[in-house]
């Protein structure tokens, strides 16, 4: 009687065979990407990340004039008078605004950080310095002398240095459950990443102010005039409460600089990098090498043996 025979001891002795067969390359190829791995690893810059954890200030005014505007408003219309109501939240506005369009392009054109933006190529640790990309821009003429292609020009954009900022600098998360908000930056330059952040968080706080005191002042105004014009006792008295509500508005804001956001944790200048991982990087190029070197042996068998 013949034995049956076990084909899965056939082939891993097969595979065994051809592995052996091919021992050379199977310690070569990947001991040669592991030495090409460091060598491209050491030579990519450095990446700092700064970031500051942020509360919401709750505000009692916009609430108030909400109820005040709520409480009077059939008064009003009777007397043929709009109230102007509170506002909404600004938190939601703030988190919203920090990721437009508009206010990265007016910060980053405010605070004059186009250059090390986006020309910067690494940061110097033995001078703490930030090195600028010559072939990006000459710091001597102060010039941009980049080779860009259509539709982008030698000097960024204001929506090019935008995207660059959005997507691979700053970033900006909520913790639902907490309500708290993380404000963070990534560069090669731990200074400029602690620093922007800080920026970042007086320019919002600053923004969401003046908006607010602007429209409490065009409130004051319009009810002002609505007083003079109307002689109904208690829609005077409503007016009145309402100037106070948006005086009061004004007082808040001017008095506190963190007007939407409290730090609860501020940023610090990075001592260690945050990326790239260069033990990752040399452990997947020796994996994924090592995997092509098998595949490719026994690609090479089947070739043979069909």
């Amino acid at each position: 009687m013949s034995h049956p025979s076990n084909k899965d001891d056939i082939d891993f002795r097969r595979l065994f065979s051809v592995i052996w067969a091919g021992r050379w390359y199977v310690i070569g190829i990947p001991a040669a990407a592991s030495v090409i791995a460091v060598i491209v690893s050491l030579m990519l810059p450095n990446i700092y990340r700064s970031e500051a954890l942020l509360a919401p200030r709750k505000m009692d005014s916009g609430s108030n004039l909400a109820a005040l505007a709520s409480q009077y408003a059939g008064l009003a219309r009777l007397a043929g008078v709009s109230l102007p109501g509170g506002e909404a939240d600004d938190t939601e506005l703030a988190i919203a605004m920090l990721r437009s369009r508009g206010f990265v392009a007016e910060f980053i054109e405010r605070r004059g950080i186009l250059v090390p933006l986006m020309a910067a190529s690494r940061w110097n640790a033995e001078t703490e310095l930030l090195e600028i990309d010559k072939d990006v821009y000459d710091t001597g003429s102060e010039t941009w002398v980049r080779k860009a292609s259509p539709p982008r020009g030698v000097v960024p954009s204001q929506q090019e240095a935008y995207e660059h900022f959005a997507q691979e600098v700053m970033s900006v998360s909520v913790n639902r459950d907490t309500g708290f908000i993380t404000v963070a930056i990534e560069h090669y330059s731990p200074d400029l990443a602690k620093l922007w952040v800080d920026w970042l968080i007086d320019d919002i706080n600053k923004t969401i102010m003046e908006r607010d005191v602007g429209r409490a002042e065009q409130a004051i105004s319009y009810l002002q005039d609505q007083i003079e014009s109307t002689s109904l006792a208690e829609l005077r008295t409503v007016f009145f409460n309402l100037i106070q509500e948006q005086t009061k508005t004004i007082m808040l804001a001017q008095a506190s600089p963190d007007y939407v956001f409290q730090t609860i944790d501020p940023a610090v200048v990075p001592d260690l990098k945050a990326r790239p991982f260069r033990s990752l990087i040399v452990l997947a190029a020796v994996f994924l090498s090592g995997l092509a070197t098998l595949a490719g042996l026994l690609i090479a068998d089947g070739v043979r043996r069909g």
